[in-house]
């Protein structure tokens, strides 16, 4: 875990205590600078390395701070779907324990358009919420045109809507949940992290553990990210449909995690206009 001193936001004004340099991108996600697509891939494929559209963002005030991509056998090392979160520059929206992201996701391999979506970096504990498509609005660019302006356009007009978001929390943080709510929303966020198993072995009141002190509160902003981390960082014992005791595997497929971040992100909203 990132210490406080190391993420240093003390103002929030400013992005570059973790900027990422392209180097550092590279060692964590080389399907950033790929020099072709895939072989699989049909002639009318217009393929624009993605270090392209990241130095397009960069240029416009955008820094990375953190890149990984998918590790699969059957997936080409570079050519595999890949994420890049950024940050403004300056961020002059101001939350209490979080800075607001840009996402951009990508594959050179047919399995991903070039994907905006809004993120939320939680400096407490280096949570990574995404915020879904229902609640903000998501740009998807096809791989054909003008790539570039297309996606620095889009992660322009997202940042607009900052504001927009911050109310938002700012809501999450007023919401109390008394434990019974705490407890169905576990429940249901339970199924989005094992969706195709009739039990998940794991009693809703363990997701709801907290692994900080910062954490601890019955508002509907920390009961979410206490949720987030134990479901998607994993370790919390469960048993098996067998009955074997095992922990719960840390989640690091990129559809998977855009996936659970989305629906626990509707959920929230679903209390908050209750």
């Amino acid at each position: 875990m990132t210490s406080m001193s190391d993420i240093s936001f003390a103002s929030h004004s400013t992005a570059l205590a973790r900027e990422l340099s392209l180097e550092g991108v590279r060692r964590k996600a080389p399907a950033v600078f790929a020099a072709s697509a895939h072989e699989r891939m049909s002639p009318r494929y217009t393929f624009i390395p993605t270090e392209r559209v990241l130095t397009g963002l960069i240029n416009v005030g955008f820094v990375p701070v953190d890149a990984r991509q998918t590790h699969t056998r059957s997936t080409s090392l570079l050519h595999a779907r890949h994420v890049v979160r950024l940050r403004r520059r300056v961020e002059t929206v101001q939350l209490n324990d979080s800075v607001l992201e840009i996402l951009f996701l990508n594959s050179h391999d047919g399995t991903s358009a070039y994907q905006l979506r809004v993120g939320i970096f939680r400096v407490v504990c280096t949570n990574g919420l995404i915020v879904s498509r229902t609640a903000f609005p998501t740009q998807c660019v096809r791989h054909r045109g003008n790539i570039v302006d297309e996606v620095v356009i889009g992660a322009l007009q997202m940042t607009e809507r900052f504001e927009t978001l911050a109310g938002q929390i700012e809501q999450m943080e007023q919401r109390r949940l008394p434990k019974d709510e705490q407890l169905q929303f576990a429940e249901r966020a339970l199924k989005l992290r094992f969706p195709k198993e009739v039990g998940s072995g794991l009693e809703p009141a363990q997701v709801l553990t907290c692994r900080r002190v910062e954490d601890v509160g019955d508002d509907l902003w920390r009961v979410t990210n206490r949720i987030q981390e134990n479901l998607l960082r994993g370790g919390v014992m469960r048993r098996t449909a067998t009955g074997r005791l095992m922990r719960t595997r840390s989640i690091t497929a990129i559809a998977q995690d855009v996936r659970i971040n989305s629906g626990l992100w509707d959920m929230a909203m679903e209390v908050l206009a209750a």
